[in-house]
Order: structure tokens, then sequence, then C-alpha cells
């Protein structure tokens, strides 16, 4: 006789033959486990070969993890190691800099106070006429030869002819 499989439940009963009850036979003595149990088993190499799987993977992200993290803390490592000479290299480019404005700045103030001495020296002559004129004006009572010269009186004592 044929060995009984779960799509037997649901044949009619006594078919075919003359008309009897329909419906699911009670022959399920040993219950819906002993029917799952080789299903079950069917399916337990792929079980056992996914929960494989799953734990490789997760072996594999840890140790993906592990690798970044030591990547990250070289890098930082590094990163700290390499602050030092940037801030050096920084700190140098800042005094060049300063140096540079510094030697702008004395050049434009030396060329500055050379136009000033070249002025006073250029009024130096000028001034001492003035002084010397109005020295004799006030304390000799005479009038200098540059006194004429700076109301606009020409004199002729100035022009250095002899006579």
């Amino acid at each position: 006789m044929a060995r009984p499989t779960i799509l037997d439940r649901f044949r009619p009963v006594g078919a075919p033959g003359p008309s009897g009850p329909v419906g699911v036979p009670s022959t399920d003595q040993e219950g819906p486990d002993a029917e799952l149990l080789p299903v079950f088993a069917a399916l337990q190499p792929d079980t056992e070969e996914g929960k494989a799987r799953v734990e490789a993977a997760t072996a594999r992200a840890e140790e993906l993890l592990a690798d970044a993290r030591r990547q990250a803390d070289a890098a930082v490592a590094q990163a700290r190691l390499d602050s030092g000479s940037v801030r050096a290299r920084a700190a140098e480019e800042v005094t060049q800099r300063a140096a540079d404005q510094e030697k702008e700045l004395l050049s434009a103030a030396r060329d500055r106070a050379d136009r000033l001495g070249r002025a006073a020296r250029e009024r130096i002559p000028e001034l001492a006429a003035r002084i010397a004129g109005s020295i004799a004006r006030d304390y000799l009572g005479e009038d200098s030869p540059d006194a004429g010269h700076d109301a606009g009186q020409g004199d002729s004592t100035h022009t250095g002819d002899t006579q």
C-alpha cells in the first residue's frame, strides 16, 4: 500500500464508490510535528549555511571596522606629528611677511627722512640769511643784505657785482 502524504488529508473519504462523508480524515495520530519533521530536516542544511554566512559576514564586518579604526588612529597620529611642522611653517611665513613689511616701512621711512633732510638743507641758507638779517636789524640797527630781498627789493651788493 502507498504511504500516506500530507495531501491525503484533502482527498474525500471513501472515493471511488458510493458516496460517503467528505472531509479530512482523522488519521493524524502522530500530530503535525511528525508531518513537519521531514520538512524541517530538509531545511536544516540551508538554515545552518545561513547561520554560517551571517557569522562570517559579522566577523568580516568586525575585521573591516577594526581596520578602519586602526587607519583612523594612524591618520590622527600622523596629523598630530605633522601639525608641529605645519605650525612651524605657518609661523615662519608670518614672520617672513612681518619682516618684509618692516623692511618696506623702514625703506619708506628712510626715503621720507632723506627727502625731509634735503628740503631742510635747501632751506638752511635762506633761513640763515633771514636770521642774520633779523639779528642785524634788531641788535645792530642795520638793514641786512637779505632784508631787501625778503621785501622784494633788489640790492646791488647781493648780486655779486664788484665795483
